[in-house]
């Protein structure tokens, strides 16, 4: 505990918090504030809650946090979807983001494991 940045999980989920934010940069995402703000929002909400958790004092409450990042990712899918069938994302990229979203919740899956026993 306590050096989130060498964590592989985090490292994936800030990857994926910059490819959101790069891509809600399209002028058409841009000007639907309330999507491109919730998106980057459940983006930034993943690694956020998975360093927050590495940093506090005790197993429980870093699961806790873990916790909180899964949900974030399943939002983020959900988003990712959305953004795909309004036409905001073409299908290849939604399908990468989506993969990578869920590699992050297993990984995150097998941490929350981990620092439960």
């Amino acid at each position: 505990m306590g050096n989130f940045r060498k964590l592989q999980v985090w490292l994936k989920a800030k990857d994926l918090a910059v490819k959101i934010y790069q891509l809600t940069k399209n002028e058409s995402i841009a000007k639907d504030f309330g999507f491109k703000d919730q998106i980057q929002r459940a983006s930034v909400s993943i690694p956020s809650n998975i360093a927050e958790g590495d940093e506090l004092g005790t197993d429980k409450q870093s699961v806790r946090h873990f916790y909180i990042s899964k949900g974030s990712s399943a939002e983020l899918q959900t988003l990712i979807i959305i953004g795909s069938e309004i036409g905001y994302f073409n299908s290849q990229i939604a399908e990468e983001l989506i993969n990578e979203s869920k590699t992050i919740s297993y990984m995150l899956a097998k941490l929350i494991s981990a620092r439960s026993k």
